[in-house]
């Protein structure tokens, strides 16, 4: 088994070259154009001087070329940094500084910044790198920088083993053939999509990139160009691919094998969409973090599908549930633990940030606030995490299900569920609502509605309207900007 992506994709170049290995919008190149690439980029990276350990910034761009570069970069030992397409000047600047960045890429204005076309340029014309090594599997090759719900900015510190258990995990995960050809829509900056690409990678598949679901023609188009069978999308871009084609998914029914998703909650209306367009399509929603990642996996469309179930332990993932001093628990409904993960894909630490990583890492176990339990399937069942779980006079109610039951009430465009204090119960569900355009706010109707979907302590005693729910960009609800929420 290789000890990096890149030792895995220059292994595949020479195995069987001439096989697709990557394409978007505007070009497609096989394993062996690919790692040619691949290593002109290396050569034009280290004619600038950066060496093994560099750290190099880069905007994301949806394309094979910057993936090439980012492999080109990693080939020689150096260590990427990728941020969002479009990331403010301030805060390239400041990822820059806080990684010790060597080198920049960037379209912003940024002083000693290059963009990516013009090391492209540069790689067009020169010679292909001669590899003596590989690099090693301990070696940092990628800080990935998080802020998430918490709006505290954290670089994860990965290396070349991790990056190749965590292609594991996707590829064990996903069955997935060396047929396969997944189409990816994800932004490459972040963690969700550049595990799916490794993943394809790793197992010697194909990978197409696309900008995104908006441009419905391009999306489709790229499904037939080349024979997509697998599809990778996180929950917001699910919705609005739901949206925009109405029910064109469904023409894909007896090709598509799998769409994995994740990276946030998934809506239980667009799931029973999903699962009534592609009746026999693998379904999957993946659990994880960038601090751990892909480490739970369920086929939402092969059994009951359980409320906010995550499934089995994927690939390299052992989880366990801890209590508050971090010891081990058995857990069942009533009483519930913490999530803990063990396994090669764990992190190594927060760059520089010695108090962040104790308080989430000890002795190669990653450490979490999500509360689960194991029911009787030994699937994991996630409540959410811990301050989010709301405790109504003893009985444990986790939001996620009173959002699941809201979002099927005729009006509703989204919600999201928050405790709220209670002199008599402790705390109850306080559920915030946005209506769809039109649509008047009724609170009484929509607590009927739950009154007959959910058991009488789960339905919220409050209902306020909002404008807008706050999520983050790849779906996930921001609940502190909800509990800030003055009660109405």
């Amino acid at each position: 088994m290789a000890d990096s992506i890149f030792e895995a994709v220059f292994n595949n170049a020479r195995k069987d070259p001439d096989k697709l290995c990557i394409a978007d919008e505007e070009c497609a190149l096989t394993y062996g154009e690919y790692i040619s690439l691949v290593s002109r980029f290396s050569s034009v990276l280290a004619a600038r001087g950066i060496k093994k350990g560099d750290r190099v910034v880069a905007e994301a761009v949806q394309s094979v070329k910057f993936l090439a570069l980012q492999l080109g970069l990693q080939a020689i030992g150096g260590v990427f940094v990728p941020l969002e397409r479009g990331c403010a000047k301030a805060k390239i600047e400041s990822v820059a500084k806080t990684a010790g960045a060597r080198l920049i890429v960037t379209s912003a204005d940024v002083k000693r910044a290059v963009t990516l076309d013009s090391l492209f340029e540069q790689a067009q014309t020169a010679k292909e790198y001669g590899y003596n090594f590989f690099p090693e599997k301990n070696e940092i090759c990628e800080l990935l920088f998080s802020t998430g719900t918490t709006g505290k900015e954290k670089g994860i510190v990965i290396t070349n083993g991790n990056n190749i258990a965590l292609a594991e995990n996707v590829m064990y995960g996903v069955e997935m053939k060396e047929d396969n050809v997944e189409l990816i829509p994800s932004p490459l900056n972040h963690s969700h999509a550049l595990r799916r690409y490794y993943g394809n990678m790793l197992c010697k598949a194909s990978v197409v990139v696309s900008s995104g679901v908006m441009n419905l023609f391009g999306f489709f188009k790229l499904i037939e160009k080349y024979g997509v069978n697998s599809i990778d999308l996180v929950p917001t871009a699910l919705s609005i691919l739901l949206k925009l084609s109405k029910n064109k998914l469904g023409e894909y029914k007896d090709t598509l094998r799998y769409i994995e998703l994740g990276a946030a909650p998934l809506m239980q209306a667009d799931k029973d969409r999903l699962k009534a367009l592609l009746p026999h399509t693998r379904l999957y929603n993946f659990y994880g973090s960038t601090e751990s990642g892909c480490i739970a996996i369920y086929n939402f469309n092969d059994s009951k599908d359980k409320s906010g179930c995550i499934g089995k332990p994927t690939f390299n993932a052992k989880i366990f549930a801890v209590d508050e001093n971090r010891r081990e628990v058995k857990t069942s409904r009533e009483k519930t633990g913490l999530l803990a993960s063990f396994g090669k894909m764990n992190m190594q630490g927060y760059w520089k940030d010695e108090e962040e990583t104790a308080a989430a890492l000890c002795d190669g176990v990653v450490y979490t606030n999500d509360e689960i339990y194991f029911d009787e399937d030994g699937d994991i069942i996630l409540l959410g995490r811990r301050g989010d779980v709301i405790n109504v006079a003893g009985n444990k109610v986790s939001p996620d299900e009173i959002e699941n039951a809201a979002k099927k009430i005729d009006g509703v465009a989204d919600c999201g569920c928050v405790p709220a204090e209670d002199e008599l119960k402790g705390s109850v569900p306080k559920l915030f609502v946005e209506m769809k355009s039109g649509a008047a706010f009724d609170p009484v109707f929509i607590r009927e509605s739950l009154a007959k979907a959910l058991e009488p302590y789960k339905v919220p005693k409050y209902i306020v309207q909002i404008d807008k729910i706050p999520r983050t960009f790849n779906g996930k609800l921001i609940r502190r900007k909800l509990t800030q929420e003055k009660q109405v």
